[in-house]
C-alpha cells in the first residue's frame, strides 16, 4: 500500500517552554519536540491534533 503524504502534519515549536506549566511541557515532549524551531512529522489523527490544540500558543503547523 502506498504511503499518503497528505495524511501527515508537520509541527514546529515556535515558543520556548520557559515559564509554561508542567502539563504543557509534557504535551510538547509527547509530540517529540525538545528544542525551539524543531520540526517533527506525525500522522494526522485526532490524538495528535488534540495535543496541538492544547499547546497551540507554543506550536504551529508547517506546510
Amino acid at each position: 500500500m502506498a504511503d499518503k503524504k497528505s495524511n501527515t502534519v508537520k509541527i514546529k515549536l515556535v515558543r520556548s517552554l520557559i515559564g509554561t506549566p508542567e502539563t504543557q511541557r509534557r504535551v510538547v515532549r509527547g509530540l517529540g519536540l525538545t528544542k525551539k524551531d524543531q520540526i517533527v512529522e506525525h500522522n494526522e489523527s485526532a490524538t495528535i491534533m488534540g495535543m496541538v490544540n492544547k499547546v497551540s500558543h507554543l506550536v504551529e503547523i508547517v506546510k
